[in-house]
């Protein structure tokens, strides 16, 4: 799985048509407590029209007090999924006899109310404050921008001042930064639990899939145009926002935050020194002031590279992934916050060293990979940055990805006392299985690069996604259980959502591919210049007329490293969209999505169900569509 998305991109909120929603979670006017299941996920469509605002205060204020009257009726054990959501306000907005293109404004308004009372239980002081950059007057501002924002000075001539003023007064954290791709991370660090805002429709609905899924409390207040200068908002709306107090019984909803949280510090670089010390104890490369490892001692440089590497960067999904199916099979308390550090500050989910080791290695064996897949695609950039082979040579860097397996193996190898000898065996069993069949699909994408026969199967294709990324996926899965206890009937299970998932997952990721990434490889088209094999390569040959078949293959027999690679890509773009093989492939994705989903249908206990769905909502982090079929029961919504 590549780790190609930031924490603060995101994905649309989904709006399905009348007849193509699903039922509604209350059979009348008054709807009782929701079940502990909540239905299918949409798939793709437009919603522009479903994003105007009510023109008049008056009809504003109404519908926000039909929201806050449906939503105390609403069940605050899990968070409110957003196709519920959506039933919900189409509902509302038709007995009020409005039309649906306040839609989306209704949603903020309702998801607000639902998330109200967590809120105000927060103190404000871990409460972040998000205001959009079209609030100030365009003309004559004199704040400046830094690399969190505008840095806004007190001056008269808009709101902003105004409500940071407050906010700054109660101890919010605030952020004046539109769709800011650090909110979330800023989450999961653990320095804030709450996020309330400022925004317009459009920035909510980017936002507002990430939010909901991470189970993170959340209010905001749309603003009263798109407009991206000089903009308005209900001023008094956003001031009882910031002003909200705590009341005297707050209900308490699942939210995976707290393990998120966990897997993100076990690399923070104190605690990633204190579950795996070094051996070699030299210093960390970030404290060489500029020396890099050329001014280490030669034994310690290659360990500082590959704990620098490991600490850099990622979405440590993996070691996520080990440790929510340990909790789900252990009672899931750390999704309710039991079990957790924090005392006002990050309230991060606790476990025992050993099970930390577990979770750790599953991300050493994926950093492995990538060191190694870097230098075999010679890319570039990873995290954003230099690959490791380009800031310290291709030798040295297949060592540190050497290096990182051993680490790996050692970091549950030595656990046999503490989590005992059949746990740690069947445990490292499942790593090297993992290991050799990542080697295997990685293999015959290196043989199909270099041969000079560029023709391929869509199944031949696939079965190199299965054995590349499935394998990774599994082995997180299988660990978490096994760290749980015996895996009886579990173990097909996993074995087969973790296919599903990860040819899923990596069809997604060459249709991003041709989008660029902001995050790695940063640059569109980037298989194609690299010579990998993918699943859309194959559909094209295998959808064109012959002529077009030899076109294509004509187009990658030259370096397309040369001037002109620019417009080959171009002519790829062509022949691919000839072929209808964006399309095949987002067909392809949701093939695979729905086995998956009918494997998670299955499962129990409840808590592993739940999480398996939030695991394939967030790792297909992708825009819904409007045709889909009844959602699949979820318990807990999920993330990125």
């Amino acid at each position: 799985m590549d780790d190609s998305s930031t924490l603060g991109q995101a994905t649309r909120f989904s709006l399905d048509e009348p007849g193509q929603a699903r039922s509604l979670p209350y059979a009348d006017d008054s709807p009782p407590e929701f079940a502990s299941e909540a239905p299918k996920k949409s798939k793709r469509r437009q919603t522009s029209h479903l994003k105007l605002v009510p023109q008049s205060k008056e009809l504003r204020e109404r519908l926000h007090a039909r929201a806050a009257e449906v939503a105390a009726k609403l069940d605050k054990s899990r968070p409110l999924a957003k196709d519920e959501m959506e039933k919900l306000v189409r509902r509302t907005l038709e007995e009020a006899g409005q039309p649906e293109g306040y839609v989306g404004w209704m949603m903020v308004v309702l998801a607000s109310e639902f998330w109200k009372d967590q809120v105000a239980a927060v103190p404000p002081s871990r409460r972040l404050f998000l205001l959009p950059h079209c609030l100030k007057h365009a003309e004559g501002c004199p704040a400046d921008y830094d690399e969190f924002g505008l840095e806004c000075k007190k001056c008269g001539a808009c709101s902003i001042a105004d409500f940071r003023g407050l906010a700054d007064e109660m101890g919010y954290k605030v952020l004046v930064a539109e769709g800011s791709p650090i909110v979330l991370k800023i989450i999961v660090s653990g320095y804030v639990d709450a996020i309330v805002g400022v925004a317009c429709l459009n920035v909510l609905e980017k936002a507002i899939d990430k939010i909901l899924l991470a189970g993170i409390p959340c209010m905001a207040v749309p603003l009263l145009s798109s407009d991206c200068r000089n903009t308005s908002v209900d001023d008094d709306w956003v001031m009882r926002m910031i002003k909200l107090q705590a009341t005297e019984t707050t209900p308490q909803t699942r939210t995976y935050v707290h393990l998120l949280r966990a897997a993100s510090n076990l690399f923070k670089p104190e605690e990633l020194d204190r579950i795996a010390p070094r051996l070699r104890g030299g210093p960390r490369l970030a404290e060489m002031n500029g020396q890099g490892a050329g001014g280490l001692d030669p034994i310690a440089a290659t360990e500082a590279i590959a704990y620098d590497f490991l600490a850099k960067g990622g979405k440590y999904s993996r070691p996520f992934i080990t440790l929510a199916v340990y909790d789900a099979l252990t009672g899931g308390h750390a999704t309710l916050g039991q079990g957790t550090s924090g005392s006002g500050a990050e309230h991060v989910a606790q476990f025992s060293d050993s099970v930390r080791r577990a979770a750790m290695s599953i991300e050493t064996f994926h950093k492995a990979s990538l060191v190694h897949d870097d230098i075999e695609d010679d890319d570039a950039f990873r995290y954003g940055e230099e690959t490791v082979h380009n800031k310290h040579g291709i030798a040295t860097a297949i060592n540190v990805g050497d290096y990182l397996i051993g680490m790996g193996y050692r970091l549950v190898s030595r656990e046999s006392k503490s989590l005992g000898c059949d746990v740690v065996a069947d445990i490292l069993d499942c790593l090297a299985d993992a290991h050799l069949r990542l080697a295997e699909g990685q293999g015959a994408e290196l043989l199909w690069r270099d041969a000079h026969d560029k023709r391929l199967k869509p199944l031949d294709a696939l079965k190199i996604y299965a054995l590349k990324t499935a394998p990774a996926f599994e082995a997180a899965l299988f660990s978490g259980a096994r760290l749980a206890g015996p895996i009886d009937k579990l173990s097909e299970p996993i074995k087969q959502f973790a296919r599903n998932l990860g040819v899923a997952f990596q069809i997604l990721n060459d249709l991003n591919d041709w989008d660029g990434d902001d995050h790695n490889k940063l640059a569109a088209g980037g298989d194609i210049l690299g010579g990998r094999p993918t699943v859309l390569w194959a559909l094209a040959l295998e959808e064109l007329v012959p002529a077009k078949q030899a076109e294509l293959l004509a187009l990658v027999a030259p370096d397309l490293r040369s001037p002109t690679s620019d417009l080959r890509l171009a002519r790829v773009r062509q022949l691919y969209e000839e072929a209808g093989v964006f399309e095949k492939a987002a067909r392809l994705i949701e093939k695979h999505q729905e086995r998956a989903e009918k494997i998670a249908d299955e499962i129990q206990p409840e808590e592993l169900r739940a999480l398996l769905y939030y695991l394939i909502d967030s790792v297909l982090d992708r825009v819904p569509d409007s045709a889909s079929a009844e959602r699949r029961p979820v318990v807990l919504s999920s993330i990125a």
